[in-house]
Formats: structure tokens, sequence, C-alpha cells
């Protein structure tokens, strides 16, 4: 190894050790459920975005394998030479049917989607109003794009239109667009869209919505947009196939005439081997399941519900979620990685979140109950939880 680059690297991985940035990743020995296994030791899963359960869902393995039996392992190419099969167009239509839109494309990745999309549509000569925290993967689908970035208030429909109006009638940029999360995955609050919406429609401002969290959750499942009516509303509906859905992959869904564009656009459609078979089938499966009926998605809000009166009531800061999603605030990033140590060694699973994730001196462990939890699984965590929480002085 060059010594430049060794000695970049012993002294970035010293630094965040010693700021209690670093992060060890753990292996699950076997499936993602509400119980899983690392070390040997069974642990009350908190951390996963299976939402639904539908990772371990055996209808969703059934057409899984019988996928890999009538189509392959792999798709065998890019969806724009022969990697396009009749599973991704039924896939396609379907997620079009439940999002209430007139076409999808799907991609391999919800962070390729953005990656995607967003640099397909905007240029440099444009401009992008970005909610102050959306995800990483739209940070850097804006920054791809070369169009001017300008950071909006969170969730301040006023900001929005006081930016708007600059930006519209400066005349320096070309085209204009909003983008936001629906949900947002550190605090778990929700995009308030009818006023931003209102605001975008007011300086034609393009519209997009990353839904990743919102997704199988939201709206009876279907997503924030369809949670607030505004499918005809919303320009870009980006969501990912990953998390309530349970496999891998993400989408953007809209008009016709969106989607054909993105098809020969958006460089990691054309430049990515297609989704494999057995994740097409599975996902097909998994949509057709949230079109039947809204059991998981209830099934879910009640554990959410549940976990986070349990852990307010202990006395955790569990912010402003109004979604499932159950950040406990903890603040100091070093005593954040602790208390999910300690949580870990009583048998709870609950990743500690830190810098660069979310803002220094707001370290937290961020909790993602699911469908698949059973009460008793969250009355322990939740016991666990104050036990640690009393120990390190934190409630």
């Amino acid at each position: 190894m060059s010594k430049t680059l060794q000695e970049y690297l012993n002294q970035n991985l010293t630094e965040l050790k010693d700021n209690g940035l670093y992060n060890e990743i753990d292996v699950v020995e076997g499936a993602n459920g509400p119980i899983i296994n690392i070390d040997g030791k069974e642990l009350i899963n908190l951390s996963s975005n299976n939402y639904l359960g539908l990772a371990t869902d055996e209808e969703m393995k059934a057409v899984a394998k019988e996928a890999i039996d009538s189509h392959g392992v792999g798709a065998g190419a890019v969806r724009t030479i022969n990697g396009t099969m009749d599973l991704h167009r039924d896939l396609e239509e379907k997620l079009a049917k439940f999002k209430g839109t007139e076409a999808v494309i799907a991609l391999t990745s919800g962070f390729n989607a953005n990656q995607g999309a967003i640099p397909a549509i905007m240029k440099k000569g444009d401009a992008i109003l970005s909610d102050e925290l959306n995800h990483a993967s739209i940070i850097d689908g804006c920054r791809l794009s070369g169009a001017k970035i300008i950071r909006v208030n969170h969730n301040d429909p006023e900001d929005l239109r006081k930016k708007a109006k600059e930006a519209t009638e400066s005349g320096e940029y070309n085209k204009v667009m909003y983008i936001t999360d629906g949900v947002f995955s550190m605090d778990g609050d929700v995009v308030n869209l009818p006023e931003m919406i209102k605001v975008a429609k007011e300086f034609d401002l393009i519209t997009y919505v990353d839904d990743a969290h919102g997704s199988g959750v939201m709206g009876k499942g279907a997503g924030t947009v369809k949670h607030f009516g505004l499918e005809k509303e919303v320009d870009l509906q980006m969501g990912t196939l990953s998390k309530a859905i349970g496999v891998v992959g993400g989408y953007v869904a809209g008009s016709k005439d969106l989607v054909d564009y993105l098809k020969v656009a958006a460089r990691p459609f054309l430049f990515s081997t297609a989704l494999t078979p057995a994740d097409t089938a599975a996902i097909t499966k998994a949509v057709e399941k949230l079109m039947a009926s809204t059991e998981l998605h209830d099934k879910l809000w009640e554990n959410g519900n549940y976990l986070k009166q349990g852990l307010k009531d202990a006395g955790f800061d569990i912010g402003n979620s109004e979604t499932p999603i159950t950040p406990v605030i903890i603040g100091e990033e070093k005593k954040a990685q602790e208390f999910s140590r300690r949580l870990q060694e009583k048998g709870v699973y609950a990743k500690s979140i830190v810098f660069p994730t979310v803002p220094r001196g707001t370290g937290r462990v961020r909790n993602m109950p699911t469908a698949a939890h059973t009460k008793e699984m969250l009355d322990q965590a939740i016991e666990i939880y104050t036990e640690v929480g009393k120990e390190l002085g934190i409630i």
C-alpha cells in the first residue's frame, strides 16, 4: 500500500474512534427478523427497516424460488439491452397501480433511483430547493446533477416560499425543483406535503418526494403522497423495495412521459444489470399482499405506537416522531454508543446513530419496530431500556 494512503487511513480511523464516530459492523447469523442472532446470542431486533416483516415471508420465498427455476439467477443484461424480463414489466405495472400513477421505473436500489432520476431531470443552470434533513442519497443525486442546491429549513413552507420566490424571480435558473423525504428516517417525522405542494404550485416547481421510509408505512401502505391524496400533484415519487417491501431495489413513479424519459436518461438504469428474477418476483408478491390487505400495515402502527408510549412513559426523549420510527435521543456521541452496547449486552439490538448521519450532539439509538414483533418482545425491550437508561443516568 502507498505510504500516503496508509497515513491517511490511520489518521482518519484514529480520529473517528477517538470521537466515538467509528461504526462497528455486526454480522447477523441467519435471517433478519424480529429476533436475530449475533455472535451466537439471541437479540430483540429494533434496528431493521424490515417494517412489515416481509423479508422472511413464506409466500415471497416460494415465488422467488420458482422464479429462479423459470428465469435463472440473474437478468443477464442491463434493462435497455435484453435484461428486461416479463417479470420486470409485471412488477412495474403493479407498482404503478399501487402508487396511483401512470407508470413506474424499477432500479436496483433506492440510492440508484435518486442518483438516476435527479440528474436526469436537473442540470447545470437549474436550482434544487432541498430540505435540510434530506437523506444522503438525495444530497448525492443533487450534487451529481450540477444544479444549484438551495437548502430549505426543515419542513418549513414559509422558508420554501421565500426561497422559491427568490429562485424563480431571479431569472438565473432554467427550472427549479423542490425535493423532500416523505418520512424523515432519523426523527420519524412526516413532510407537511399539502403546504409544500401549495407553494410548489404557486411557483411552478418540479416536485420530487423520496418515500423510502413511507412506502408500505404511510397511506395504508401506498406511501406518504397517497396518504395526503396528492398523487396527481407530485411529479416524481421515489420509493424503495428494500424496507417495508422486504427485498431490494428502488423505483420512481410518475407520468408515462417521465418514465419513458428516465429509461433513456437515468444512468444507473442504463448501466446496471437489472434486478434478479427472484427479487423481482418476491417484490411483486409483496406489492400484491399490500394491495390485498392492510393487516401488516395496521400491525406495524399498533406496535410502533405501543413501543413509543412505553419508552416515553419510561422517561426517554423520543423527539417528535409521527411514524413507527422511534429515536431515543441521547446527545453525546460516545454516550449514545455506550447506551447501544449496554442494550445489546442485555438482549436488545438497537444501533446507535451518530454524526455525520445526524447533527453533532444529537447522537441517538433509533428503534424500528415491525409488524413481526410481539407485545412480549416489546415489553421486554422496554424493560431493558429502562434498566440501562437508569444505569447510565439517562432517565
